[in-house]
């Protein structure tokens, strides 16, 4: 590895794939707003927090684990405009666990912000690398 691979890392820095933690607050947040599917809450993900990932694995994971514990439940629906027309598994908060769920959303709130800040200080950051000499420019 040289310097220069380091600096070209930071100018375009790899998607960040969110822990079952995460993806547990991360839901929480979507969820207190509608009810939404897996395929759906992906894509929301990639859309609304483009540094940000979620494998099929965790959010399998996460949402089974929401279910087993109550605080989310499952019901089928067709969904406007989906694939060959094939009803979706779609999710809802469970209304008792409204409080907590907001808990969470705003730990993912927090910490997708702090996040995005220290992204946007890198940024900032290259603006001023010049990565020919290595050396910060001023």
């Amino acid at each position: 590895m040289q310097l220069k691979e380091i600096y070209q890392f930071f100018q375009t820095p790899q998607p960040h794939f969110l822990s079952q933690e995460l993806a547990v607050c991360y839901v929480m947040s979507v969820l207190l707003r509608k009810d939404s599917y897996g395929t759906e809450l992906i894509n929301q993900l990639e859309t609304d927090y483009p540094t940000y990932r979620l494998s099929d694995t965790i959010l399998h994971n996460t949402l089974k684990l929401l279910e087993s514990e109550q605080i989310i439940t499952s019901y089928w629906k067709k969904v406007e405009g989906g694939r060959r027309g094939r009803p979706r598994r779609m999710y809802q908060l469970a209304p008792q666990w409204s409080r907590q769920a907001a808990e969470l959303a705003r730990l993912w709130q927090e910490y997708s912000l702090s996040y995005s800040r220290s992204y946007e200080v890198l940024q900032k950051l290259k603006l001023r690398i010049d990565p020919h000499n290595l050396q910060l420019s001023s």
